[in-house]
């Protein structure tokens, strides 16, 4: 008599192992990295925009020759300004979480006489960066992050950083004076060597000569 193959393991207790482990894995307190951010870019006039995705710049680290941080007062606010005029604004997630919606990214910079506004964001909760492309060089900045929680709970008080982005010109001038710099100190090396050669070898034999009598 042929044996028969074992039997189909049950379906429904499948299903429930995986509920249970997707249930776990979504638990309180367990943060989980999204892929995504989205957000929503408002104009100057407080329009409402699209809603966009970034990927999130995870393991950056401001490195002291291509970028400058600036934190805000409670450290939990971080803006890297990068060499080419971006700025990497990072940030770390609230305690407690519980109950997060999001978070809103208010930008101004300073006028002649007055603070004008430039674009707010608005973020998702899995959000922990965003990037302002292009910043104006030798403009005071100041971008404020204010948590956005259930209707129950209040938010904590908004973190602000402010910064100055280097000119894009005064850049180019330090780059250039650097390297002239280096050039010059270069040749004066070489010209030291080389004087001292011709001391110490063509001249010396001619003085210390003895006179013939």
């Amino acid at each position: 008599m042929p044996s028969l193959p074992p039997p189909a393991p049950p379906l429904v207790p499948l299903l429930l192992l995986c509920l249970a482990l997707s249930r776990a894995a979504a638990a309180p307190g367990a943060e989980q990295e999204e892929p995504w951010c989205p957000y929503k870019v408002r104009g100057e006039g407080g329009g409402g925009g699209r809603l966009c995705f970034r990927s999130p710049a995870r393991g950056f680290q401001c490195s002291a020759r291509s970028c400058r941080s600036h934190r805000s007062a409670g450290g939990a606010l971080v803006a890297n300004v990068l060499r080419n005029g971006s700025v990497l604004v990072q940030w770390g997630s609230p305690r407690p979480s519980a109950g997060l919606r999001g978070f809103a990214l208010n930008c101004s910079w300073d006028g002649t006489y007055t603070r004008f506004p430039c674009e707010s964001v608005e973020l998702g909760a899995s959000c922990r960066d965003f990037l302002l492309p292009e910043a104006h060089g030798g403009v005071r900045y100041r971008l404020c992050l204010q948590p956005r929680f259930a209707p129950r709970r209040p938010a904590p008080p908004a973190q602000c950083v402010e910064f100055r982005p280097q000119p894009p010109a005064m850049r180019d001038i330090v780059v250039a004076m650097t390297a002239v710099g280096g050039s010059i100190c270069l040749m004066l090396v070489f010209i030291c060597l080389l004087v001292a050669y011709i001391t110490e070898n063509l001249m010396s034999p001619a003085v210390a000569a003895p006179r013939r009598p």
